[in-house]
């Protein structure tokens, strides 16, 4: 299911937009994301995310492996996100008003969670 939070013009991080919503997640439930949500195991303790390599510290085989299952577990947040991009509001440079680019965009996660639904 869509739930959009907020939103903003121009090019802004993920990360930094979910901590500048001040959009706060139930404690019991589980989050899962990428890499670029590096830290939000101090806002919410139940997050899980993968393990990034670096030089000096390759990743080992279980990392691997929790890897692999956690991108399994993801790849249903993605087909939504693809789903949403078939809309072309979000993939293409917005050309309308501004100021109803919420409005639409909310109409659109409505539709797909009606979708859902059936």
């Amino acid at each position: 299911m869509v739930i959009c939070t907020t939103l903003t013009n121009g090019k802004r991080h993920d990360f930094r937009l979910f901590k500048e919503s001040g959009v706060r997640i139930h404690p019991k439930i589980k989050t899962l994301t990428d890499t670029g949500y590096q830290g939000i195991g101090k806002i919410h303790a139940n997050s899980e995310l993968p393990k990034k390599k670096t030089k000096k510290n390759p990743l080992t085989k279980e990392d691997k492996l929790k890897n692999r299952e956690l991108s399994s577990e993801r790849v249903l947040n993605e087909n939504v996100i693809g789903m949403i991009k078939r809309f072309k509001i979000i993939s293409d440079r917005y050309r309308n008003r501004r100021k109803r680019f919420g409005l639409r965009f909310n109409l659109i996660s409505a539709i797909y969670n009606m979708e859902l639904a059936e």
